[in-house]
């Protein structure tokens, strides 16, 4: 017979309360020199459970969240940390980089530039703050500090190609150019290198130099992502219908899910009077891709064209919550509403339409899926 000692759970607390009472910062520093973050990181926990206002534990304990991909814990701990000394040093780069891995761009920004202030000589915090204002769109930002960090690091061929990308975002091609040019030094035969030209050319209105670039880019490298979508668009600008089709499907055959891809395809369908065909493309695209303003404003042509004007007006209204700032869409649904005797609400669009007097950027860039912003370690 197995007899119970109704004292053993005693001891066993006893014993867990001595364990925890005895967590030392030597004993997580000892754990952490042995690489052992995780265990490190609960001896942190209970001496920051002891000492709440001991910044330094909370500092430690999230350099160990973090060494062990627990993002949100660390950059809670950090938080903590910079609470009780918001002089502690590194720690704003740290919680910047926390962020920054989990796809917190916009984030991350307070803390990297307050890192930068600390050490403005910092080549990590002025690349992860570059990153972080691409990630988050904001590309006058990023070319501002990727552009430092090029200039000293001009073998990076990643880094030069996002902030080539952020350059073509804001319109200085030359900038982009001279990016382009240092990703060639290094590697001369850079498919990627060769599509960014080619997007800076097409930005000049050199769209035969641009479709050059493209062509020289497949043959390089035939399955680079993107890359036959973006030629398909040049060929479409151009109204090489028939090729541009061809390299929609070719994008196509490698990402069938491409949404702009399919956008333009329905558009060409459009074009060639396949209008059923369209119709399921364009419908396609926008469950792949909601926020694609294009297939809003062909699927309202599309719709006009067969006389169904609510589901016009409704494409039509769509595009014009994604971009306020286009004239186009107002256009259309003033003259659908002349067309339905609507006649206050035609006039209103028309005004809003002189107001506006614009036209839509029709550069490659802005068609082209954005790349993400690189892991950094």
């Amino acid at each position: 017979m197995i007899r119970w000692n109704a004292a053993l759970p005693a001891l066993f607390l006893l014993s867990l309360l001595a364990r925890a009472q005895s967590a030392t910062p030597s004993e997580a520093i000892s754990l952490q020199e042995q690489g052992k973050w995780d265990e490190a990181a609960q001896v942190w926990k209970r001496v920051v459970a002891k000492n709440p206002r001991d910044a330094e534990a909370f500092a430690s304990l999230g350099v160990d969240l973090a060494k062990e991909a627990h993002y949100a814990e660390a950059v809670s701990a950090y938080r903590q940390a910079l609470a009780l000394n918001p002089r502690l040093p590194g720690i704003e780069l740290n919680l910047g980089l926390a962020e920054f891995k989990q796809g917190h761009f916009a984030a991350a920004i307070p803390s990297l530039k307050a890192a930068l202030v600390q050490n403005p000589a910092s080549a990590q915090a002025t690349t992860l703050l570059g990153l972080s204002y691409y990630g988050s769109k904001q590309f006058g930002e990023a070319a501002t500090y990727l552009d430092k960090v090029a200039k000293t690091d001009r073998s990076n061929s990643e880094l030069n190609q996002f902030l080539a990308q952020s350059c073509l975002w804001i319109k200085r091609y030359q900038c982009a150019l001279d990016a382009v040019h240092r990703i060639l030094q290094d590697q001369p035969d850079s498919a990627a290198a060769h599509m960014l030209t080619g997007e800076a050319l097409d930005g000049l209105d050199r769209t035969d130099a641009a479709i050059a670039e493209f062509e020289r880019a497949a043959q390089v490298s035939p399955l680079e992502p993107n890359l036959h979508f973006g030629l398909g668009y040049l060929y479409w600008k151009k109204q090489r219908f028939d090729s541009a089709k061809s390299e929609f499907q070719r994008e196509l055959s490698a990402d069938p899910n491409h949404a702009q891809a399919i956008a333009y395809l329905g558009d060409v369908s459009m074009k060639q009077g396949d209008l059923e065909g369209a119709l399921s493309l364009l419908n396609k695209s926008i469950q792949l891709k909601p926020d694609l303003r294009f297939s809003y404003m062909d699927l309202g042509i599309l719709l006009t064209g067969q006389k169904k004007y609510d589901g016009a007006i409704d494409a039509f209204k769509k595009a014009i919550t994604l971009d306020r700032s286009q004239a186009d869409a107002h256009y259309r649904l003033a003259r659908i509403y002349q067309l339905l005797g609507r006649k206050a609400d035609s006039e209103r669009e028309f005004a809003t339409v002189v107001q506006l007097h614009n036209t839509e950027d029709q550069s490659l860039t802005v068609r082209m899926p954005l790349p993400r912003a690189p892991e950094q370690n």
